[in-house]
Formats: structure tokens, C-alpha cells, sequence
């Protein structure tokens, strides 16, 4: 196990190296493999992209993401624009599932809620939003509803773990329990996790 100052040594690197961050007033703790960034940034774009710059580095098993978010007053915007912007750039990104979601905004954080198909059209529609200005923070509650057999599902994944260059497909296991996929097993780093994640 790496120790807890090459670590945080690594994370504030990461941080800086980002050219979509203002790492200035971040700040980052380490311990047992778990960071903590606190601070503050100008955008939840920055704030997300701080948290995915952490968990990238060896030896992180998990991240407390405690970055406030004090955006300029040029970018204070009323909820009504936010929600408009919101609902644009789903339609922009999910042409054929966007009137699938809902997009509830209050003090600035949006809530997405609604049914989709697949995983990707759920996190799509998060990636969408969060590119939006004057937004505070995304609560995903969309539901992933499948219209394919949950036997088919099973046999998909394995061959996407099995042809995805990343992943030892030996030693991720796949299990169906109604509706929901769980991927068990053992991966070398948090990137590999994500790839199996994507894969799924």
C-alpha cells in the first residue's frame, strides 16, 4: 500500500495537471487510501472533474469530495434558464429517449428523474447536465428500466467484458437479480473498474 503523503502528493499533482481546474483553492488529505478535497472551485464541472483527477491515482480506494462551489456572479442563474439549458442539452445529447427524463431544479441543484432503457442513456443525460452553467450539483435518480431478458443482459456483458483490452474478463463475474446487474470480482485499479463499469 502506498502511503498517505505520496498519495496526496500524487492528487494534488493530478489536480494541477488538469487544465479544466483551478486547483488553487483545493485542498487534499490522504489516509489509508482515502482523500479528502475540500476547498472551493468556480463550477460543479470542476468539482466533478477534481473527484474523477483523484480517483485516477494509485492507490485510491475511495474519495470524500467536500469541494464547495462559489460560482462567479456572472454565472448565477435563475433555475428557470438552468432547467431550460438542462433540458436542451439532453435533447441535444439523447434525441431518441430525452422526453424519458425529467429535469427538477431548486437553489440551483438539478435532480434528473425518469425511466430509461439503458445505463448509457442514464449517464449520458448526467454528462449533459453537467456542462450547464450556474448549476450547484446533479442528483441522478433516473431509473434504468431494461426491455431485454435479464439471462440476455448476462450473456451481453460477458462478451463485453470479454472483448474489452482493459479487463481480465477471468475475473469479473456477472450476476442477474431481477433488473439489476452486479459485477463482482477483483480489478488492478480504479480505471479498470470504470472500464468493466462501461462495458457492463
Amino acid at each position: 500500500m502506498r502511503s498517505a503523503s505520496d498519495i496526496r502528493r500524487d492528487v494534488e499533482d493530478e489536480l494541477r495537471w488538469d487544465p479544466d481546474i483551478d486547483a488553487t483553492d483545493i485542498a487534499v488529505t490522504a489516509s489509508n487510501g482515502v482523500v479528502t478535497l475540500a476547498g472551493f472551485v468556480r463550477s460543479f464541472m470542476q468539482k466533478y472533474q477534481a473527484e474523477v483527477d483523484a480517483k485516477r491515482v494509485a492507490g485510491v480506494v475511495a474519495v470524500a469530495n467536500d469541494i464547495e462551489i462559489r460560482l462567479p456572479g456572472v454565472d448565477e442563474r435563475p433555475d428557470p434558464e438552468i432547467a431550460r439549458d438542462a433540458v436542451e442539452r439532453i435533447k441535444s445529447d439523447l434525441p431518441f429517449a430525452w422526453d424519458k427524463v425529467r429535469v427538477v431544479l431548486k437553489s440551483g441543484l438539478v435532480t434528473l428523474e425518469g425511466e430509461v432503457e439503458w445505463n448509457y442513456q442514464r449517464e449520458r443525460a448526467e454528462a449533459a447536465v453537467r456542462r450547464v452553467r450556474g448549476e450547484k450539483g446533479i442528483t441522478n435518480s433516473i431509473v434504468v428500466k431494461p426491455r431485454v431478458a435479464p439471462m440476455e443482459i448476462k450473456r451481453k456483458i460477458e462478451e463485453a467484458l470479454r472483448r474489452a483490452a482493459e479487463i481480465d474478463a477471468r475475473r469479473v463475474t456477472v450476476e442477474t437479480v431481477g433488473s439489476e446487474v452486479i459485477l463482482r470480482g477483483t480489478v488492478r485499479s480504479w480505471a479498470e473498474r470504470q472500464q468493466a463499469e462501461t462495458a457492463a
